[in-house]
């Protein structure tokens, strides 16, 4: 048992702790000798941690892009001096670096980062610009990710602007901080000469910072961007923001995003936002993201926060976390007024028809293509269609199949949006993540209905969407037919080589796979016919294609024998193909005039319109 004495030096002892916790100072500076060259100069400033030694450790990987990228890989000169004397440093382990510091106050650490990946979760630096992707840029000291840190940017002398959702230190010239390092590793920060706009929309002050140029029209963008908010932000009910950031970066072409907590990294196409198809693919990119504000952000996973940077962070939920923002983008599209009726629903059969001619949705759910995120999502193979299914795609239809259930199941008064926005508050009250449990309790909750076989079924088990039965819900008719009605299919695609085509995939069950044709076969001819000759008449946009545009398939029948010949580690073969009839399926969805009204109650509801 605690006597008084006991109680006090054990409140002696946290006070000592934690007063020598907020004497400890974490600053950087990031400046940039030679960006031509890719490289970041990075000096790392840590005062008040007295240690015989100090370890610091940079993210192996970056959230909401589930692989771990070793960003330590680019890690080079790494020294550290202590009291303003050299000291030894030891990597004790592969994202760790061990400083022996000797009890000295100031630790001076200095390294240098290439960066040289193009892509909305790396870092990037040329002459023209430098994107710093945190993880790949800053470290921690060993547990101390909840202490706050401060940045200071050099820009190059021919830069001047830098673009962070990171909060200004008033009066220091492009300095910023951060409470702690989970604010830090989530707020990326452009340097350069970055065109930047502004708008304000549901009471928040938005900026848009543009690299790269391009056709776009700032006033249409500030106009269209703000729309998108505020559908937004009325189905959650608040914006948890006082400042957005938009950092997008325009290339030649460009596509992606990266969610961040009052932030995100945009890529697009340079020239194609004079084109609709181009601009209504920013925009729906634009929802996308932001929709990532409240879903995954806040609205999260249990196992997404507090983050293991140093690991791993496994979750079966990234079908609602990412499938239903995937599905909301298109909500949103329609609720905006970008895209009609028609085109809504028709969009949302086109998802449906991907994950049903995707042949590995019959082998891997939703919660494990979530969890596996780790080791296939983003480490796809020539056999990843046949075998594994992305939760992008099959959370998509799962969201629109769960919101039709949940409205028509009310009569019309509950929709997806009220479990969405159940679980937000639910999140933000509890301070924590939801399970899968509390996820579909909510969603019975607001239903009234029971959804365990919805998730036997459709989550954890891998049953085909009962598109017609969902759809119909909201007196909209689907239609399905085959994608290439009476014409033969080999299933297999390639790339064309010197001498012939190179296969690159083969479809599960197709002719090519069930008669042997592989994966790095080079084709030499089909019937006789050189690749060479079945091309001559054929003019390609890429040296990737289907053998099935080749004229001597395409004239055959389903069930006639193809004839190809290949090479196979440098060793001729011959291979007789039985063409099959294309299993892949069209869908088309048709708004029924004559819809009850009860179905009539359920598009309305459904819509927002």
């Amino acid at each position: 048992m605690f006597n008084k004495k006991s109680v006090l030096s054990l409140v002696l002892l946290l006070t000592s702790i934690m007063a020598a916790k907020a004497q400890v100072k974490i600053g950087f500076e990031v400046s940039f000798k030679e960006p031509q060259a890719h490289y970041a100069e990075i000096q790392m400033n840590i005062s008040g941690l007295v240690k015989d030694f100090v370890d610091v450790k940079m993210p192996v990987w970056t959230p909401g892009s589930y692989l771990v990228r070793e960003f330590e890989k680019s890690v080079e000169e790494f020294k550290a001096t202590a009291a303003g004397k050299t000291v030894r440093v030891e990597k004790v382990r592969k994202n760790t670096w061990r400083i022996f510091s000797a009890k000295a106050t100031n630790i001076q650490i200095n390294y240098r980062v290439y960066a040289f990946e193009i892509s909305v979760r790396t870092p990037f630096i040329d002459d023209s610009h430098a994107f710093l992707s945190p993880t790949g840029i800053f470290m921690h000291p060993d547990g101390m990710i909840k202490s706050p840190s401060t940045v200071k940017i050099v820009p190059f002398k021919t830069w001047s602007k830098v673009s962070t959702g990171l909060t200004p230190v008033a009066g220091e010239n492009f300095t910023y901080k951060a409470t702690d390092f989970d604010i830090l590793y989530d707020s990326p920060i452009e340097v350069g000469n970055q065109d930047v706009f502004e708008f304000t929309a549901s009471g928040v002050r938005h900026e848009v910072a543009m690299y790269g140029g391009g056709n776009y029209d700032k006033e249409k963008l500030k106009v269209d961007m703000a729309k998108i908010v505020e559908q937004e932000t009325a189905v959650y009910g608040e914006n948890p923001n006082k400042y957005y950031l938009f950092i997008v970066h325009n290339f030649s072409r460009g596509g992606g995003g990266l969610e961040h907590l009052n932030s995100t990294t945009l890529g697009a196409t340079r020239n194609a936002y004079n084109t609709e198809a181009g601009y209504k693919g920013f925009l729906g990119l634009v929802a996308h993201e932001y929709h990532h504000l409240w879903n995954v952000k806040r609205l999260r996973p249990v196992a997404l926060g507090p983050f293991d940077y140093d690991n791993e962070n496994y979750t079966t939920n990234l079908w609602v976390a990412e499938g239903f923002t995937s599905y909301y983008e298109n909500k949103y599209m329609h609720r905006a007024g970008f895209n009609d009726a028609n085109t809504f629903v028709n969009d949302l059969a086109g998802a449906i028809a991907v994950v049903l001619n995707t042949p590995g949705a019959k082998y891997q759910s939703a919660s494990a293509s979530s969890y596996d995120a780790w080791i296939i999502g983003y480490r796809p193979n020539e056999n990843s269609k046949n075998n594994s299914i992305s939760y992008y795609n099959k959370g998509e239809v799962i969201g629109i199949m769960m919101d039709l259930e949940i409205i028509n199941a009310s009569k019309g008064t509950k929709s997806l949006d009220d479990v969405m926005k159940a679980m937000y508050l639910q999140c933000k009250t509890l301070k924590r993540g939801y399970t899968d449990a509390e996820f579909k309790a909510m969603v019975e909750k607001i239903s009234g209905i029971n959804f365990t076989n919805f998730w036997a079924k459709y989550i954890n088990g891998v049953d085909d969407a009962e598109y017609g039965k969902y759809f119909g819900y909201a007196g909209v008719d689907v239609s399905t037919e085959n994608a290439t009605p009476g014409k033969p299919v080999t299933g297999a695609s390639g790339q064309l080589s010197n001498s012939g085509l190179m296969v690159t995939s083969v479809t599960r069950n197709s002719a090519a796979w069930v008669d042997g044709l592989n994966v790095n076969d080079e084709i030499i001819s089909l019937d006789d016919v050189t690749v060479n000759d079945a091309l001559s008449n054929i003019r390609l946009r890429s040296p990737l294609i289907s053998l099935d545009v080749l004229p001597v398939v395409a004239k055959k029948n389903i069930g006639e024998v193809l004839k190809v010949k290949i090479k196979r580690d440098g060793i001729d073969r011959e291979l007789l193909l039985t063409l099959k009839a294309n299993p892949s399926v069209r869908l088309k969805a048709t708004i029924n005039e004559n819809a009850s009204p009860a179905q009539k109650a359920v598009f309305q509801k459904w819509t927002g319109k």
